[in-house]
């Protein structure tokens, strides 16, 4: 994974409560063994008509929001199954940052493992961030994840909490396989001994 330093990006909204991971990701797009290419199957039954056409009611459809990287949301983000293609999904459609008042546990961890950041603010602040995304085309957002800090260029700042280990995990762009191999010279001396005593 590549270090998360700081990330600037537009936002788009998602302005709904208990968003599941089958609503993030269907599961009949489930059928890829490789974790890239389920950006484009991204929240498909809200951005799509059955018909296949572009459901231009859905927010984040709007021409406003094209390009966006930081995606809010309401409570309980990620919850359902805990299937790990809904970041997958998320990071490979081009979102970097996910903030919302709570999320499902299972989905909050899996994001740290693919090099998501997720950011939970009170229901006040996220509130804010909806307002603000609204009232200005192409808001923005800064998120500086060495300071742990949020910003806009309309003086908006907000601290936010994150668990020092996760933190150092973005930071420095590890995963679970990273972090083992961080370690990897004693790994190697102990497969020595064993392989020595086994002889």
């Amino acid at each position: 994974m590549e270090p998360f330093l700081q990330h600037s990006g537009i936002v788009a909204p998602v302005d709904r409560v208990n968003v599941d991971t089958d609503a993030i990701i269907p599961k009949q797009f489930l059928k890829r063994i490789e974790r890239s290419g389920f950006g484009q199957f991204l929240f498909y039954e809200w951005r799509f008509h059955e018909n296949g056409e572009v459901n231009e009611s859905f927010e984040p459809n709007k021409p406003r929001y094209k390009g966006a990287s930081v995606l809010i949301s309401r409570a309980n983000f990620g919850c359902g199954s805990s299937r790990e293609h809904a970041p997958w999904a998320i990071l490979d459609y081009g979102y970097k940052v996910v903030i919302a008042p709570s999320f499902a546990d299972i989905f909050y961890n899996n994001c740290f493992k693919n090099g998501i950041l997720p950011i939970k603010l009170s229901e006040e602040q996220v509130e804010e961030l909806f307002q603000r995304t609204a009232g200005t085309e192409g808001y923005s957002l800064t998120v500086d994840l060495a300071n742990k800090l949020l910003t806009d260029n309309a003086g908006l700042s907000i601290a936010f909490d994150l668990d020092e280990h996760r933190r150092q995990f973005l930071l420095q762009g590890l995963d679970d396989i990273g972090l083992t191999l961080q370690h990897e010279d004693k790994i190697s001396a102990y497969e020595q001994q064993r392989s020595a005593k086994q002889a």
